[in-house]
């Protein structure tokens, strides 16, 4: 019996290991920012009016089963009331109350964390969607990056929102709250980012095949770590074709001659716009609109086929198998 109790204690805590969660939770239960505190505060007091507007109906629903109800075999009394004029009165100003105390902390915390210009000494962004990845845009410096949005904790950020194609929505739960991006309108987005750390983001709004796949990753981080970051971005990638590392040259002049640089923008090499800036793109976590971790074995196989990865992609299939892969890869991971 205690064999087969070690077992079923093993095969536990085997299942519990399979659940461990290796990314960072999407809620808007812990927020991290002023913005999403502010929506967790007011998600709280509604919830406290929806708890009183339950307790009214439980109230009234066992009134009326258990005291002005009659029983089987009774007549019902007749009413001598032919209207109440105060009951009517009573369930017409009551609702009319309660949606003017959920809309009055509503407009003001809209008001509070959302200023119609932009803070003194905030970091600007420029956010544009595409389907399926997101670009970012720090005109202050000039610095442009993919489904990585690096801030500074403790520092306003003021987001600009603009879509490249479709209505897309950007929302980020622990961060603050959703926020569409609608094609030939600017929409911003205004948070304090209060706790370093890594938070998910997502589309929140149905914009095609690949939906579900463009995600993206904020990291908050001290001053001194987004500094260096900063500095890093703003520095040109090493000439790769001049590398020590034969196989990496070998890529770039694979890269410089392939229909890669239609599409993408590496500083010094191509000036392409319509995907991802590949500028620092080994420096990345992730891949593919957040879907994948940055490693050489997913790069080679979003080259190979993105079709397969993310329905859709607007990227076709190179056809470049062997060696000529590989090489084309580790240029690719040298840009940093």
């Amino acid at each position: 019996m205690s064999g087969v109790l070690r077992k079923l204690g093993l095969a536990a805590l085997l299942l519990a290991a399979g659940c461990v969660r290796t990314e960072p939770p999407m809620t808007t239960l812990a927020p991290k920012s002023d913005l999403a505190a502010e929506i967790y505060r007011l998600f709280l007091e509604v919830t406290a009016w929806d708890a009183f507007i339950f307790l009214i109906v439980v109230v009234a629903f066992v009134l009326a089963i258990f005291v002005f109800s009659t029983r089987v075999g009774e007549a019902a009394p007749p009413s001598s009331v032919a209207s109440d004029l105060g009951l009517e009165v009573a369930y017409t100003l009551g609702p009319a109350f309660i949606i003017l105390m959920i809309s009055i902390p509503t407009v003001s915390a809209i008001f509070r964390t959302q200023p119609p210009i932009a803070p003194a000494g905030s970091l600007h962004v420029t956010v544009i969607p595409h389907q399926w990845w997101w670009e970012f845009r720090y005109p202050e410096s000039g610095i442009v990056t993919a489904n990585e949005l690096h801030i500074p904790v403790g520092r306003i950020i003021r987001a600009e929102l603009k879509s490249a194609d479709v209505i897309h929505s950007f929302w980020v739960p622990q961060l603050g709250g959703k926020r569409d991006v609608v094609p030939g309108q600017v929409n911003e987005l205004t948070f304090d980012a209060r706790v370093p750390g890594v938070y998910l983001g997502q589309c929140a709004e149905f914009c095609g095949l690949s939906h579900a796949n463009m995600r993206f990753r904020v990291f908050v981080e001290t001053p001194e770590q987004f500094a260096a970051w900063e500095a890093d971005q703003k520095g040109a990638p090493m000439p790769s074709q001049q590398s020590s590392n034969a196989e990496v040259a070998a890529g770039a002049r694979i890269f410089a001659n392939s229909p890669c640089t239609a599409c993408h923008h590496v500083a010094g090499v191509s000036h392409g716009y319509v995907g991802p800036d590949l500028s620092h793109f080994g420096a990345r976590t992730t891949m593919a609109g957040g879907i994948m971790s940055n490693t050489p074995q997913h790069v080679a196989e979003w080259i190979r086929n993105p079709d397969a990865l993310k329905p859709g992609a607007q990227m076709p299939a190179l056809g470049l198998r062997g060696p000529e892969l590989d090489e084309l890869v580790a240029y690719l991971e040298s840009l940093k």
